[in-house]
């Protein structure tokens, strides 16, 4: 077994196919192909399985590539401590719903960071893929939340994953509207007022269950309504429909320019925001300066960070 392999199976992973990392590491699909066959072989296991539809993380492979992202972080700090004319390429990856705050908490880290090299990735994605991202270490961290309605099927999930959840805040749920909405003076607005606006929501996909829905109230029966897959196309309907979303009311100025507000909703509800991690890894730096500026974001926006 060679650091070189370790490095190809991470980069197999990254990348999502054998193709796309050949590529990506300026070799050939068979020499890539065949150099993860030999680590196999020679480990007596299957660290990806094979189907015509491309090729998956194995349940062994999961555990597998969380000791190989280990081993190969270590490498590089130790080049990075006796070399002078290399610095560590830092990297990580964040899986979260499409939380205004969860971009801004990025954009602040990076903003102070020092390194010259890095390479991370902050995907806005579906609820399911969040947790499939976290499983298969894909990302060191997933953002979503939780409610009386979705938490036994969410938490059932996560703990049949390997995935820990970790709470960040209590939310009370807001609409966000365009500051020329008609309802947008109101101190607090009910469904029933909303009724004849269009709901705007995040599509989940194969797995469009309410329980998956990263809007509250899911079960209700909307009069209008419309699924969009990106959260720029969200804030366009809510500005140019007199549109509405239910979120957790945290809208970051850095982030919004003024021109969507967020007004509370009267409703039973609650929103448990958290952030959850795979239990067989440990959190890099980043990953971890990541959930550090995300608590700050979260209490400059006047929440109660919740810290066990």
């Amino acid at each position: 077994m060679t650091l070189q392999q370790l490095k190809y199976v991470i980069a197999v992973v990254n990348y999502g196919s054998i193709s796309e990392g050949a590529k990506r590491l300026f070799i050939s699909q068979p020499s890539l192909s065949n150099a993860v066959k030999e680590l196999e072989n020679e480990l007596g296991i299957e660290i990806f399985n094979r189907t015509s539809r491309g090729i998956t993380l194995s349940a062994e492979g999961t555990e597998f590539l969380s000791y190989a992202r280990q081993v190969v972080e270590q490498a590089e700090l130790l080049e990075e401590r006796y070399s002078s004319q290399k610095r560590v390429k830092q990297l990580c990856s964040i899986s979260t719903q499409h939380y205004a705050f969860s971009v801004e908490a990025f954009v602040k880290m990076l903003s102070r960071l020092d390194n010259d090299s890095y390479e991370y990735t902050l995907r806005e994605t579906r609820t399911a893929e969040i947790i499939d991202d976290v499983k298969n270490l894909r990302s060191e961290i997933g953002i979503l939340y939780i409610n009386d309605f979705n938490e036994k099927v969410i938490l059932k999930l996560l703990r049949e994953s390997g995935l820990a959840f970790h709470p960040l805040f209590n939310a009370m749920p807001h609409v966000f509207i365009s500051s020329t909405h008609p309802l947008a003076h109101e101190e607090m607005v009910t469904l029933e007022m909303l009724e004849n606006y269009p709901f705007v929501c995040f599509e989940q996909g194969q797995y469009n269950s309410f329980y998956f829905s990263e809007e509250i109230c899911s079960t209700h029966s909307f009069k209008k309504q419309i699924h969009v897959s990106d959260r720029a196309t969200l804030f366009n309907l809510l500005g140019g429909l007199n549109g509405y979303t239910i979120s957790s009311g945290v809208l970051g100025e850095d982030i919004n320019s003024g021109s969507i507000i967020a007004v509370p909703l009267k409703t039973d509800e609650r929103m448990l925001v958290g952030w959850i991690e795979n239990s067989r890894s440990k959190l890099s730096k980043a990953a971890a300066e990541y959930i550090t500026t995300l608590k700050a974001v979260i209490t400059d926006c006047g929440y109660n960070v919740i810290n066990l």
